[in-house]
């Protein structure tokens, strides 16, 4: 079972689809929540969840005080419970327009392509056979998307290679756990101007 962790919707419980995705354990989203809770990453934080699934991470960030999520999952089926763990989540929340959460069905690059929108904090957890190629295509349109000091975090397979960051994302540092390896990443900075 998923439940959220902490914060305003501490153990609620989320619905997850029954094929088709691989939910972050609970040992995993601890460690990464206490990293960017650590890097002061969340509270009102813009955050976007990539290959969102039942949407736990990001629903995890709104818990904890971010000040908006945007669940990204093509699936239609996913989509409809993300759909729901989000009116979940907002039923938990103090007030009801303390987070604002939206849930959009289309394919991640397709949604890179057409947002105007900047993002503080940025997931993710896409399935592991998802190519490296279409990864770093993820990560190079991202970049477009991010705000100055965005924190983006990446969890592969302990067997996929370093993924390809582009100029506007570099490393910060990798942590493994078991077969998931989450990579934290930032947003570059912007070259002097002038040059």
């Amino acid at each position: 079972m998923t439940r959220i962790i902490a914060g305003f919707a501490g153990s609620l419980a989320l619905s997850v689809p029954k094929y088709g995705t691989r939910p972050t354990s609970d040992r995993v989203r601890e460690a990464i929540f206490s990293a960017l809770e650590a890097k002061d990453a969340i509270h009102n934080a813009r955050v976007l969840d990539l290959y969102a699934g039942s949407g736990a991470l990001g629903l995890e960030a709104a818990s904890r005080g971010a000040r908006s999520v945007t669940l990204v999952e093509k699936s239609f089926g996913t989509t409809q419970i993300c759909r729901k763990n989000a009116e979940a989540i907002l039923k938990a929340a103090p007030q009801r327009d303390s987070v604002d959460i939206r849930v959009t069905g289309q394919p991640v690059q397709a949604f890179l392509g057409g947002s105007g929108s900047r993002f503080d904090l940025v997931f993710l957890d896409p399935p592991y056979e998802l190519s490296e190629v279409e990864l770093a295509h993820n990560l190079a349109a991202l970049g477009a998307l991010l705000a100055e000091d965005a924190v983006v975090v990446v969890e592969r397979s302990s067997r996929s290679p370093e993924p390809a960051w582009g100029g506007a994302i570099e490393l910060a540092r990798r942590k493994d756990y078991g077969d998931t390896t989450v990579w934290y990443a930032v947003a570059a900075p912007l070259p002097p101007y002038g040059t």
